[in-house]
């Protein structure tokens, strides 16, 4: 059983690779075919450190002309292709990171059709989907609209259509997708700390110091995932050759006082979301911190999801709560943590 993964050395990659070493020894031990990992990346790993020894790894970048012909090559041959490249930042640059998101995926696409890939899995998001209320949870039927506001929604959404498209025009194809919610690890806290906070913002006292209060808006409800439950996802829908779109998250949704007790506030100050915005949008503006506005309006509008379609299709379930994940990465945001050999999740 031969499997490549594109985006190999990141948040999600990463533990997808150590879930995939955990696979090949459990078929090894049952007998089964051997599990071969082809890994793709546009900057080479350590291999001396783990996950990313004996793994086959090419370097290219997917979003070009060039990285797709490299990779057509490299994907001959796999029986499943997990694709998980992905690009929010710079987030000043929308058209750099348009070229690594959609036309990457795009090129990705056709890469697996030219090498005969019969199983194409994709990282989609729960931002690809439509504004929801936060007061139901919504399956993978919800309307897939995107929030215009955010980049990283509008390329989701954006995603999704040339998956609806590839499956229409290659119906012999296993296609799938992953919508998962925030996904966390403490390898991840380094990263997170640098794609959304940047150097000039005091990351050693997260958790660590009492804080009076924290403003948050009522309406920001969301939910996460630890990175490995992910990776879990991700195996069982390659081992069951499993089809169509499974929203991924952790229980319970994390409320602005659920976050602020992670945080060690001692209560939440109800603010509004226009105010919020302005904020993080003057705070971006004068270059203090890296998040855009746009995910405030992604947090504020983007559905609570129904994962009842993975747990009953696929037997999964997650091993850590979404509270569980919000405390590994502030833990890894506070110490600085992060993986040695990786060039994404390298430590602070």
């Amino acid at each position: 059983m031969r499997i490549a993964v594109i985006g190999a050395t990141g948040n999600v990659g990463t533990a997808l690779l150590r879930r995939l070493r955990r696979a090949a020894a459990e078929r090894e031990a049952a007998g089964l075919e051997p599990l071969s990992v082809t890994a793709v990346a546009r900057r080479a790993p350590d291999i001396t450190v783990q996950p990313y020894g004996g793994v086959h790894w090419h370097t290219l970048d997917v979003g070009t002309d060039d990285g797709r012909l490299e990779l057509t090559a490299a994907l001959k041959g796999m029986d499943a292709v997990v694709h998980l490249a992905w690009a929010i930042q710079p987030n000043r640059d929308e058209a750099a990171m348009y070229r690594t998101n959609v036309t990457g995926t795009a090129n990705a696409l056709r890469a697996a059709a030219d090498a005969g890939v019969r199983q194409f899995v994709c990282a989609s998001s729960v931002a690809a989907y439509s504004p929801a209320d936060k007061d139901s949870r919504k399956d993978e039927s919800w309307p897939i609209g995107g929030i215009s506001t955010s980049h990283y929604s509008r390329h989701k959404a954006e995603q999704e259509k040339l998956l609806d498209r590839f499956e229409a025009d290659h119906p012999d194809r296993i296609v799938a997708r992953l919508r998962p919610g925030l996904i966390f690890q403490p390898d991840a806290g380094s990263e997170i700390g640098r794609y959304f906070l940047g150097p000039l913002i005091p990351k050693g006292v997260l958790g660590r110091i009492p804080l009076p209060l924290v403003p948050i808006p009522a309406q920001l409800i969301f939910q996460a995932v630890h990175a490995d439950d992910v990776a879990d996802a991700y195996w069982r829908v390659v081992d069951q050759r499993a089809s169509g779109a499974f929203n991924i998250a952790a229980e319970p949704e994390l409320t602005p006082a659920r976050v602020a007790e992670v945080l060690g506030a001692r209560r939440v100050l109800d603010i509004p979301v226009g105010l919020l915005r302005a904020l993080v949008a003057l705070s971006w503006g004068i270059g203090l911190q890296r998040t855009d506005p746009g995910w405030i309006d992604m947090a504020a509008l983007a559905p609570v999801l129904d994962t009842r379609r993975a747990r009953t299709l696929l037997g999964w379930s997650a091993e850590h709560s979404s509270r569980d994940a919000l405390t590994a990465v502030v833990d890894g945001l506070r110490t600085g943590n992060g993986l040695q050999g990786s060039p994404t999740l390298y430590p602070r």
